[in-house]
């Protein structure tokens, strides 16, 4: 599947930033991937829905639950499109009513599929999956669109996940030097990120 076009349009709607930020673990970082911004661009989120489930639909599925909070836009997408039931996991318990984690409808033993937009290390899937697990669900798959190539996989599959990812963020990268649209600041700033991975 060729991902240059939504690549490109990542870039183009600003979730792909370059310049100085801190990223949630605290860490410096000259790129920064904001997939919040897709909600607001309807052929966006729906491409960036479709690339993921490509790279799971091989695979049995009863439940799909995107990780919250970004991912959920997406799920909801797939779900949509696929007519494959969703769950919701609170981040917060609720101190009211059912006080359940996971919200909607599901049977003990079901799988479920998880989606998320970016894998770094994996810790805000491997937070879901212990209370999608703990609700009685079970879990083989996860769908992400970019593996930032941080360990993420590798601590999936110590819990025995596999991860399907539609691309790298090397790939990113690539695709967005070989497209000539980054003004020389950033080009600057790519063929560094580049060069300290290789």
């Amino acid at each position: 599947m060729n991902h240059k076009p939504l690549i490109l349009s990542l870039y183009q709607i600003g979730a792909i930033k370059f310049g100085d930020f801190t990223l949630k673990s605290g860490k410096k970082s000259t790129v920064y991937l904001d997939l919040r911004q897709i909600i607001s661009f309807p052929d966006v989120l729906r491409a960036v829905a479709e690339t993921i489930w490509q790279q799971v639909n091989d695979n049995p599925v009863d439940v799909i639950c995107g990780v919250p909070y970004t991912a959920l836009p997406i799920a909801t997408c797939i779900s949509l499109k696929q007519e494959i039931p969703m769950v919701m996991r609170r981040k917060e318990p609720k101190e009211y009513g059912t006080k359940q984690r996971i919200e909607g409808t599901f049977k003990a033993g079901q799988q479920c599929l998880i989606i998320e937009d970016i894998i770094t290390t994996g810790s805000s899937i491997l937070e879901t999956a212990a209370d999608i697990e703990t609700a009685g669900l079970k879990i083989k798959h996860v769908g992400v669109l970019i593996d930032r190539e941080q360990g993420g996989k590798r601590n999936l599959q110590q819990r025995q996940y596999s991860l399907h990812a539609a691309f790298t963020l090397k790939e990113v990268f690539n695709t967005l030097l070989a497209a000539n649209i980054l003004p020389e600041n950033e080009r600057t700033i790519v063929n560094v990120l580049l060069h300290e991975n290789t």
